[in-house]
């Protein structure tokens, strides 16, 4: 039993437990007073839920965490017809929410396809691309058709219309792509191929709407009570907070200035109330979380494991880069929610889920690295060898 326990990574179970316990007080604190003004709910409506949502993802965590991460490879292509299924069932079934049909409203909950699809894309793209180690470096063989089904499924993120979902999305799946061995030329060719159907796409994509979070991102005291308006009341909360913050609880502008509070701006409720210490102890906590996946990443000898834990860490990376600059003015706003620490049951649950797979991942590392300090094969005798494909690691007998 304490051979078991001393496999566990304790830095990839304490830091996402204490985020989102930090993260449910703040939610109580946000929204305990915005809550009944603008939803007519009890105070602790947003705490009670969140606690039931942490409940659960903290099963999945634990329970996940005793499974082999291999196993997961094996259910790559039911991940894979879930996701289109998922997608495709919100132009049908789907539920309208802040003007983008990305939801189904399962009575007790609301859930949000496009969580899913972040870890089942990176579960899918991890097992195809370290399968084709062999030939990754044929184009047209090892990196179209995985290309084909990830453009597939953000035209379908995009068209609900969510465009924070499929950012997030698109920026992990390039990751993975960039990180699985394919040779420079090829990652070059990709990001100019991006950048003109951006170039092309995006005018088609333009709304109103969409060029108001621009402006309201980048002038924002040019219209201070429309497109600006939410971008300065976090700037209130972000100058009034200071070194150490008004106090727990004291905060104003969660009574009904700052937008959205317990979700997209939680962070400048944090900063508000807790100050520049606050939001330090808080990004450090999800910078822990990144740099240790990549670091088990790094030491993965397994091209799946390696890839799945670069997946799981570039997306609370880029979900947390891009919360903080929405609610920074660096980017636009664009609804995305801060990892852990914001209200969410979809979102929730599925990190936690996929920090159990992250877990496990560094549980076989660490077992395989100690089981290693004590029997050392002699190299004659090993029937296994490293092979090293741009910077992936894998088996090859």
């Amino acid at each position: 039993m304490i051979r078991h326990l001393k496999t566990y990574d304790f830095s990839l179970l304490f830091a996402p437990i204490a985020l989102v316990a930090f993260g449910t007080v703040m939610i109580y604190s946000a929204s305990m007073v915005y809550g009944p003004i603008r939803y007519d709910v009890a105070s602790n409506h947003f705490l009670m839920n969140q606690l039931q949502w942490f409940g659960i993802g903290l099963f999945l965590m634990i329970t996940v965490s005793l499974i082999p991460y291999r196993h997961w490879q094996r259910l790559s292509k039911l991940a894979v017809l879930l996701m289109i299924f998922l997608l495709g069932g919100l132009f049908f079934f789907g539920t309208e929410v802040n003007n983008a049909v990305s939801w189904y409203n399962l009575g007790f909950m609301n859930f949000q396809p496009a969580e899913f699809v972040k870890v089942g894309l990176i579960i899918y793209l991890s097992s195809v691309f370290s399968k084709k180690q062999r030939y990754i470096n044929h184009f047209s063989k090892a990196v179209v058709p995985p290309l084909i089904l990830t453009i597939l499924i953000l035209g379908m993120i995009i068209r609900q219309p969510d465009i924070g979902s499929a950012a997030v999305i698109g920026l992990i799946a390039s990751l993975i792509i960039m990180s699985s061995g394919i040779r420079g030329k090829h990652i070059l060719f990709l990001v100019g191929v991006t950048a003109a159907i951006l170039v092309v796409g995006g005018s088609q994509m333009v709304t109103d709407e969409r060029l108001e979070r621009f402006s309201g991102a980048y002038q924002p005291f040019e219209s201070p009570d429309e497109d600006g308006y939410h971008l300065i009341q976090s700037y209130v909360a972000i100058g009034t907070g200071g070194l150490l913050g008004e106090g727990l609880g004291q905060g104003v502008q969660k009574l009904g200035y700052l937008p959205e509070p317990h979700t997209d701006f939680i962070m400048a409720v944090i900063a508000e109330e807790l100050g520049f210490i606050g939001v330090a102890i808080t990004v450090g906590l999800l910078a822990l979380i990144v740099l240790r996946g990549l670091y088990i990443s790094s030491k993965c000898r397994d091209a799946f494991g390696a890839l799945l834990a670069i997946g799981i860490s570039s997306m609370v990376a880029i979900q947390t880069m891009i919360n903080l600059g929405a609610m920074s003015g660096l980017l636009p706003i664009t609804g995305v929610t801060l990892p852990f620490v914001s209200y969410g049951g979809s979102s929730l649950i599925i990190l936690m889920f996929a920090i159990g797979i992250l877990n496990n991942i560094a549980r076989t590392v660490k077992a395989k690295e100690e089981e290693h300090e004590e029997f050392e094969v002699p190299e004659q005798t090993s029937t296994n060898r490293y092979r090293t494909n741009g910077g992936v690691r894998s088996w090859q007998n």
